[in-house]
């Protein structure tokens, strides 16, 4: 995948339940652990789904003011960290003024936090400020100083592979000479928790945390909410090659559809999925027995799981059974 003229991922930034670096992240999913345990930050007791996977600290970037930082809003702070760390871990962060910087973050439902501590403190506003997306994206253009253009965007679970996307659109396109991509989530609340749960959409093995998530598995009941931040630093594969770097991956290919059936189950046609992946594919310019590994979304749900089982096996066909699957 290297060898493709796609752009190249050179950097990493990242806060997330299994740590802060690509290393520590790294090492710690090949060592099969797990960063889900009992909720912390709130009371859970009443709650049918108490696990889920929290971050723990968000580091504040070298030479940045730690007080002022610690100041910051959680969700602030994380994709700052992320942007920032990503911009050093690529060798970009001395340079960043020399280029057209862009910027696409995917984000979740954040807002929902902002709208529970004022209803936690009697309020009844349908409305915050706060709310909106846009002014957190122009505080990272602010604080980092990207000169490019910039861009939130929301798709649920699916965000930071839209992001990934697009910017290697506005790479294809020329609108900027390198970009930053990715996603920040930080909605492990007691609305979140309390509206998957009543769903019994989330496992209830409160007993098993770091069992709990089992997509795909005859025993799953549900998936484990989680949080944290990446965001990826690509750039064009000749302009990487130029200035030596380190490449971490490339992004060949993508693809995208709508079923438009329902919220939140998915359609029994499974036409639309196989199409976007086919499109990936041919995008990528890839047969489907080259597949090595898939990350498939996969909620640990009966009909969401079994759905997308049958998208791969079709797509897959006969590698179907060789190619590793995890979410």
């Amino acid at each position: 995948m290297i060898g493709s003229e796609g752009p190249w991922i050179t950097g990493v930034g990242a806060a997330t339940p299994l740590g802060d670096t690509f290393d520590a992240i790294a090492d710690r999913l090949l060592a099969g652990q797990s960063g889900v345990d009992r909720v912390r930050g709130f009371d859970v007791s009443e709650h049918p789904s108490q696990i889920a996977a929290q971050v723990d600290r968000i580091p504040c970037p070298a030479g940045w003011d730690i007080k002022a930082f610690g100041r910051r809003p959680r969700l602030e702070q994380l994709a700052l960290w992320c942007c920032a760390a990503a911009l050093r871990d690529a060798g970009w962060w001395d340079h960043r003024a020399s280029v057209r910087l862009g910027l696409i973050l995917g984000l979740g439902a954040e807002w929902s936090l902002i709208w529970e501590e004022d209803a936690f403190r009697g309020g009844d506003r349908v409305y915050d400020p706060r709310q909106d997306t846009e002014p957190l994206v122009k505080i990272i253009r602010r604080e980092l100083g990207l000169s490019g253009p910039t861009l939130t965007l929301s798709a649920a679970c699916a965000s930071g592979n839209h992001a990934l996307a697009l910017a290697k659109r506005w790479l294809e396109l020329g609108w900027v000479d390198l970009c930053l991509a990715g996603a920040c989530d930080m909605a492990v609340t007691p609305m979140a928790l309390a509206s998957f749960g009543n769903l019994r959409a989330l496992s209830r093995r409160n007993a098993e945390p770091r069992a709990a998530s089992r997509p795909f598995d005859r025993e799953r009941d549900g998936f484990v909410l989680g949080e944290g931040g990446v965001v990826f630093v690509l750039e064009p594969a000749g302009m990487a090659r130029r200035r030596g770097a380190r490449p971490l991956a490339c992004v060949a290919g993508h693809g995208a559809s709508s079923d438009a059936y329902h919220p939140v189950i998915p359609s029994p046609d499974p036409r639309p999925a196989i199409a976007a992946m086919h499109q990936a594919l041919a995008e990528a310019g890839l047969d489907p027995h080259r597949i090595d590994y898939i990350n498939a979304h996969a909620t640990g749900t009966p009909v969401g799981d079994a759905m997308e089982a049958a998208v791969l096996r079709t797509v897959l066909d006969r590698a179907a059974r060789r190619v590793p699957v995890s979410s």
